[in-house]
Parts: C-alpha cells; structure tokens; sequence
C-alpha cells in the first residue's frame, strides 16, 4: 500500500497567509480569525445541503449521470474559491497532480472493503440475494454518489478536520470530524445511536486518516465513492439507513443488529468496523512516516 499510496514529502509550513508551500494543515482562516472559518463551512454545508436535495430529486440513469457529476464540480469549485477568497492560499489539497491516480486508488479500495463486508456477511449466511435489479437503477445510483461523496468530502475533510487540526492537532482532529460525521447520521431513516457511532469509527475515522496520509482531498473522495457505489448499486444494500434506489440486484440482510447493522445496512455492521479500522491504522502509520501528524498549538 505504501507504493500505492506514495506521496511527496509534507510541504515545508509557510506563512499564516498561505503561499506556494503553504502546508494545509496549519495554515488557514483560523490564522485570520474564527469568523472567516466559520464562513467557509456554513457556505459549504449550505452547498451540501443543496446537493443533497437536488440528488435526492433525481429518478432517472441520464439526469443522475449528468447531475451529479456536475454537481460534484460545482463543489469542488465552491470549495477552490472559498479557500482563495477566506483563506488567501493555494489549494494543494485539490492539485491535479496525482488526482487521477489517488481517485482510482480510493475507488478500488472502497470497492475492495464494500466487497469483503457483504462477502463476510454472506459466507455466515447474512447476506442473500433475492432477484435481479436493474443497470438504469444502478446507474442512478452512481451519478448520485458522486455528487454526496464530493460535497460531504469537502465539508467534513477539507473544512471541518482541516480547521480542528489547525488549532488542535491532528488526534484531536481526526477525532473530532469523525464524531461529527457520525452524529449527522442519526437524521437518517433508521437511525441509531450504534450506527452512528459505526460510522464515526468506520468512515469518519478512514476518511480523515486519508486526508492526513495523503494531504489530499481526491484519496478520501475515491473511497467514499467506491464504498456508496459497491454498498448500494451493486449490492442492493441500505447505506445509512437509506433504501437503494437502484442496484444490480435485489437482496437484504438477516440476523443481529451488530453483526448485519440492521435498518441501518452494513456501515453498522462490526465486520465493516473492523476491515475499515484495520485500514485506518495502516493509514495512520503512513501519515507518522510522512510527517503528516501535527501537534496542537500552543
């Protein structure tokens, strides 16, 4: 994975505003004051929230292939222009180079963990398949997940953890972003406190150890979207409480709440907790060999 993943050293720390080796983990709004962050996340959240609406609206392989796509861009522009209007810096966390590569890792893997969880579940007899879906359900199901996966993305990676770590450090941070990703969760249908907590630990905790390792927002991008895609469109799964609007095929889930996740679908499963952690530390010891851990501010 340490080949995979391969990075670039840490960009050295530069000035408070931001520069061309501004590292984003320690500089930004907060250097400049708490109202400037705390404009940069209500906008985004705002942005969020729009999003979702709109992928929610959206019934059909063509809209939804065409929508969320150009929504997931919209918000990384969103995001880009934010960043260089509140926080006056560079965006080295969206830089083009290595997107494609880290994107494409960040898909196999969600892929790769979405798969082991059902196939774990279905080698206990928990998982089965009842009937054939559709590939235009499926497809819609794609087109949606591009856009959720980006807009929550850089909301709670680029926005929120980044922030905290600014003031906190990353242990602090990593926790912080994760507990809040899990917590608005519990809005979703079939909401738990359980499952919250699976997915402040599964993906909160994932995702934000991506971030750090890589000090890029495209490698917790893939992985969010390989996992939505693979969970739901493929295999015909409930993600977060929420019904599959369309996959590949029919199927459901039986047994206990901790081992299938109920309502909730296989993020509240402690068989995706247990694979997602395990990926989680190998991320995190990345990130210490890189460098890419700070310490709190004094």
């Amino acid at each position: 994975m340490s080949k995979t993943l391969e990075d670039t050293p840490p960009a050295t720390p530069g000035p408070p505003t931001g520069g061309p080796t501004a590292d984003p983990g320690r500089t930004g709004p907060w250097s400049t004051g708490w109202v400037r962050a705390t404009v940069l996340v209500v906008v985004l959240v705002a942005g969020m929230v729009v999003t979702s609406s709109i992928t929610s609206a959206l019934d059909s392989p063509v809209a939804a292939l065409l929508a969320g796509p150009l929504l997931a861009v919209l918000m990384l522009w969103l995001y880009r222009f934010l960043v260089g209007r509140v926080e006056r810096r560079p965006v080295p966390e969206l830089a083009p180079r290595g997107a494609a590569r880290r994107l494409l890792t960040g898909l196999a893997g969600g892929l790769f963990l979405a798969t082991a969880t059902i196939g774990v579940l279905a080698l206990l007899g928990r998982y089965q398949v009842t009937g054939w879906g559709s590939v235009s359900g499926a497809l819609t199901v794609v087109g949606m997940m591009c856009a959720v996966a980006v807009a929550e993305e850089v909301v709670f990676r680029g926005a929120v953890l980044r922030l905290l770590e600014q003031r906190w450090g990353t242990w602090l941070a990593l926790g912080g972003s994760g507990a809040l990703f899990g917590l608005v969760h519990l809005v979703n249908p079939s909401a738990s406190l359980w499952g919250a907590t699976a997915v402040a630990v599964e993906a909160g905790l994932m995702l934000g150890a991506a971030y750090v390792a890589t000090r890029s927002l495209w490698l917790p991008i893939g992985l969010h979207l390989g996992w939505n895609v693979t969970i739901v469109a493929v295999f015909g799964t409930v993600t977060s409480g929420a019904e599959a609007q369309g996959a590949l095929v029919t199927a459901g889930t039986s047994g206990p709440t901790w081992l299938t996740g109920g309502d909730f679908g296989p993020e509240a499963s402690v068989v995706a907790v247990l694979l997602c952690s395990a990926v989680t530390a190998v991320l995190l010891v990345l990130a210490h060999r890189r460098g890419h851990l700070v310490g709190r501010r004094s």
